[in-house]
């Protein structure tokens, strides 16, 4: 009788003499295959290999020119899709808000290391290859309020950077003026006024840009984009305004000789008569800017002749504030400064002598400033040895331009 040691080997080669006879060497392999050991040694080493594929391709470092790319990508799709929900949107738009931040990134540096010109350049140079200024600027609506700012700041940046010394952004814009059609609109949407004219003011600092503008039926908008109701837009629109008419100052010059008569009339009645205290501010404060740069000579002369415009700034120099008649002063001084002074300028100054010599008696401002008491001597000077033109009883006219 087999012992059980016996028993047990006669019933292991049983079993091996079944599988060697009954099943074939491929039989052998899939009977592993089904083994559960094997399934989950076989899943495990394919999830390590998905899972270094997928971690080599993600730490490979993205160029700028790739985030350009894909952001122009994911910008066409946004213009494009009718339907602007789901996860799948929603994925997509986190994902360029991602790239659009990696732009910023990569133009303004990260707190912690510079910007490197030449990922700079490659960014700038891709940028308008692509075509991606105008999607952008078509979609920010579309966008999260961060993920507009982040554009407003790319966008800005981009003006002034050069590729091979030379601001390729300029060279776009200058076959793509229909963009600032966009741009200067965008004052009339609350929501997005402050990112359009953050981006409107970079691109005046391209002379094609001031140029078109100012010779578009655009400038006369901000006449009335100026008093808009919001004061933060209101005052974004007055910062695009100076930067229009201070920068360039041959454009300015040229625009101001051509365009003087409407121009002055809107600026009197619209900014300078405005009952808004800040209009009215920022307005006067913005003329002296205009008429006392050099370039503007011709123009300034022209304005201080005008005795309707005299009248104006003689009321504002009587206004309680004190910013105002400070600001006023510096172009009332140029009535008095003109060697050439009209008789009605004259005549003007003479009646109200007494008055005007009174003002000037009291009119101090916070600090000292030798500049302006400078200024002040010579108007009193000025003004106190002024002699009448003509019979000033005989012009009731004056009656309305007295100073009180």
């Amino acid at each position: 009788m087999p012992t059980q040691v016996e028993q047990g080997r006669r019933e292991m080669v049983g079993v091996g003499g079944l599988m060697n006879h009954q099943q074939k060497p491929s039989d052998h392999r899939k009977a592993l295959k089904r083994s559960p050991t094997m399934n989950l040694k076989r899943l495990f080493t394919k999830a390590m290999r998905t899972a270094s594929l997928f971690k080599s391709k993600k730490s490979r470092p993205k160029t700028p020119i790739d985030i350009v790319r894909h952001a122009t990508s994911l910008l066409s799709y946004l213009h494009s899709a009718s339907h602007l929900s789901g996860q799948k949107h929603s994925d997509k738009m986190s994902e360029l808000d991602v790239l659009i931040r990696e732009m910023k990134l990569i133009l303004y540096g990260n707190g912690e290391s510079e910007p490197v010109a030449e990922a700079c350049a490659q960014l700038t140079q891709q940028f308008f290859k692509e075509n991606t200024l105008r999607l952008l600027i078509v979609c920010l609506p579309k966008l999260n309020l961060e993920a507009r700012k982040d554009a407003t700041q790319v966008v800005a940046n981009l003006q002034r950077q050069p590729v091979n010394s030379r601001l390729i952004a300029s060279d776009y814009l200058e076959f793509n003026l229909d963009l600032l059609d966009l741009l200067i609109s965008g004052y009339e949407d609350p929501a997005m006024a402050l990112h359009y004219g953050g981006m409107l003011r970079e691109c005046i600092r391209h002379q094609t840009v001031a140029r078109y503008v100012l010779k578009s039926v655009h400038v006369k908008k901000f006449f009335d984009y100026m008093q808009l109701p919001s004061f933060d837009v209101a005052a974004d629109a007055t910062a695009t305004f100076k930067e229009l008419l201070t920068r360039h100052k041959s454009t300015v010059a040229e625009f101001l000789a051509e365009n003087y008569n409407w121009f002055f009339a809107e600026f009197n009645s619209k900014l300078l008569e405005s009952p808004n205290y800040i209009t009215r501010r920022q307005a006067v404060k913005l003329l002296g800017d205009i008429l006392l740069d050099r370039s503007n000579a011709a123009v300034m002369v022209r304005y201080v002749s005008s005795r309707d415009n005299l009248r104006i700034l003689m009321n504002l120099l009587r206004e309680s504030s004190k910013n105002i008649p400070l600001d006023a002063f510096h172009v009332f001084k140029l009535f008095v400064a003109n060697q050439n002074k009209p008789p009605d300028i004259v005549n003007i100054l003479v009646a109200n002598r007494s008055k005007i010599l009174r003002f000037f008696a009291g009119f101090k401002i916070d600090r000292e400033d030798e500049a302006f008491e400078a200024d002040k001597a010579q108007v009193v000077k000025e003004i106190s040895e002024l002699e009448a033109t003509a019979s000033i009883g005989n012009s009731g006219e004056l009656r309305k331009l007295k100073f009180y």
